[in-house]
């Protein structure tokens, strides 16, 4: 929603864009290795995956621009790497507000202060606050650049039907109607996923009573780009409110509504100005700003039991529907297709067998459990969901005025790249590591004589500290040896020693570490991993 006299993409701030459907209806039908339904943050890193290994792919939207409003705006220290992947990285550093220092306050006074991991050898900081439109722009120069993506916006899949060896998806614009084949395709296509429903499909698990109306305004403010929750402010008593700085001077603020205000009446434009006004003096803003924005949002932990149906793959909100608090919904989404995208890519390519895609699922919907369990301990302690919780919570943050100690219970845990413990792709740990990145893990990123290690990461990694010649004829097929030093602090990072040998996954994660290998465990780790048998590894 925007204020009165604006149009809807009226913004103080972002040109909108207008995408016109296809002109040339010539081939329109051709069938494409990857249908991705969706072009928000979610698809458009799904389909540059997919390029980035070599694999065509149509990229459907049935809008005609990006997603209004500053919506996702928190972006986690491992989502940079998968940007870095890409080749947009660069765009979204010149742009966006690095941070790591998180405060919160109850009733005016401060009761924590947290600083999240950082330092000055890290590649990135722990978090970057950047608008969605943002996001959306800078993914969407990198698909313009990129030949192998076919982009069709105003694009309305109206139809789905799956076969053996594929699926066939109708397609409606402004223009026309066609279908459209697929050898797969993913279902990036938000909560209220179309695909999903055409699938048959739902998604399970809790609804919270908290809901919050989030307001963009535009002020100059010197406040320092960190996180601030305020938990019973005077502007709203026996609520919570969250405030972020973004670029071009705007700040988010997100207020929690009671459980007798009415949702409709609470975005009334007057309601909300209101309302931003009483929250600019609790943060000791008094001069003057301008309403960009605002949109209303509940806290839920949904998801489907299972992220793959047939030839089609869920992914982001059609997948899952996870809370913000935390920044875990963006992040999670990024990861999924980061994750369905190289694993995809290397089966078309011929370098894994389909076996490969089986970890999908237990891969992502483990993380997405993980957030659950992780965003849900925050949710009940942002918005209690009844008196009981409301009464402990309130009854911590009085103790916090007291004692520090108690202050840790508001910490919001942000998102960590979750471990693969379980999943069919990654091996047994060996027991004589003491120390590194356990398989399943994403990998250290210590600082190399030049760059980091994630520098030299690309495609399937052997990863060898000490000599490599044993390993050099598994180089190939999207498979490279890398060496390091057996001492120094990159060795100490893996918690290796001469001889030691990591697997790392295309997208960071280990799939397996040996102390000592014996000859050819590697090469058959390698087989097992990406579902081919050794001699096809040769």
């Amino acid at each position: 929603m925007r204020p009165e006299g604006r149009g809807e993409l009226d913004s103080l701030y972002f040109d909108y864009p207008h995408f016109d459907p296809p002109a040339a209806r010539d081939g329109l039908d051709a069938r494409t290795p990857v249908a991705i339904v969706g072009a928000g943050p979610v698809g458009m890193t799904a389909a540059l995956t997919l390029a980035a290994q070599g694999v065509r792919s149509v990229l459907l939207e049935r809008k005609a621009t990006f997603n209004d409003g500053s919506r996702a705006i928190c972006i986690a220290r491992q989502s940079f790497y998968i940007l870095e992947s890409l080749g947009a990285a660069g765009r979204f550093l010149g742009k966006a507000l690095g941070w790591t220092t998180g405060r919160t306050f109850y009733r005016g006074r401060q009761i924590l202060e947290f600083e999240m991991p950082d330092g000055p050898d890290r590649k990135y900081r722990p978090m970057y606050n950047l608008q969605q439109q943002y996001i959306e722009q800078f993914l969407w120069e990198r698909v313009a650049e990129c030949p192998l993506i076919d982009a069709r916006w105003q694009s309305a899949v109206t139809g789905l039907a799956q076969g053996g060896a594929g699926a066939t998806l109708q397609i409606t614009d402004p223009l026309g109607a066609y279908s459209l084949p697929a050898d797969w395709v993913l279902a990036a296509d938000g909560a209220r996923s179309p695909v999903r429903r055409m699938c048959g499909l739902r998604l399970k698990g809790e609804n919270y009573e908290g809901r919050y109306v989030i307001a963009d305004v535009r002020m100059r403010h010197d406040y320092p780009t960190i996180r601030r929750a305020l938990f019973d402010p005077p502007a709203r008593r026996g609520g919570t409110v969250l405030v972020h700085r973004q670029p071009d001077d705007i700040w988010r603020i997100d207020y929690q509504l009671r459980p007798d205000e009415d949702a409709e009446a609470a975005t009334r434009e007057d309601e909300v100005r209101r309302n931003v006004e009483a929250v600019l003096r609790d943060i000791g803003h008094g001069g003057d700003y301008e309403l960009e924005w605002w949109s209303v949002y509940s806290a839920n932990t949904l998801a489907l039991d299972d992220y793959r149906a047939g030839r089609v793959f869920f992914v982001g909100d059609s997948a899952h529907i996870v809370p913000i608090f935390g920044v875990r919904g963006l992040n999670n989404g990024l990861a999924d297709a980061q994750n369905i995208g190289w694993k995809l890519a290397w089966v078309l390519g011929g370098r894994a067998g389909e076996g490969l895609l089986d970890s999908y699922t237990p891969e992502r919907r483990g993380a997405t459990l993980d957030v659950f369990a992780n965003a849900a301990r925050s949710t009940r302690f942002m918005t209690p969901p009844s008196h009981g919780w409301r009464v402990m919570r309130d009854a911590a943050l009085s103790l916090a005025l007291r004692h520090d100690y108690a202050g840790a219970l508001a910490n919001p845990r942000q998102m960590t790249p979750h471990t693969y413990a379980d999943s069919p792709a990654t091996l047994p740990d060996d027991p004589a590591f003491r120390a590194g990145p356990i398989p399943g893990a994403v990998a250290a990123d210590p600082p190399l004589e030049a760059g980091h290690l994630s520098d030299r990461l690309a495609g399937m990694t052997v990863l060898v500290f000490g000599s490599a010649e044993a390993y050099r004829g598994l180089a190939g097929r999207g498979v490279q040896v890398v060496a390091l030093p057996a001492t120094g602090p990159a060795a100490e990072a893996f918690g290796a020693a001469e001889g030691s040998v990591y697997l790392i996954r295309p997208d960071m994660h280990v799939a397996a570490r040996w102390r000592a290998p014996a000859p050819g465990e590697v090469r058959g780790a390698l087989a097992r991993v990406l579902d081919h048998s050794e001699e096809e590894m040769t």
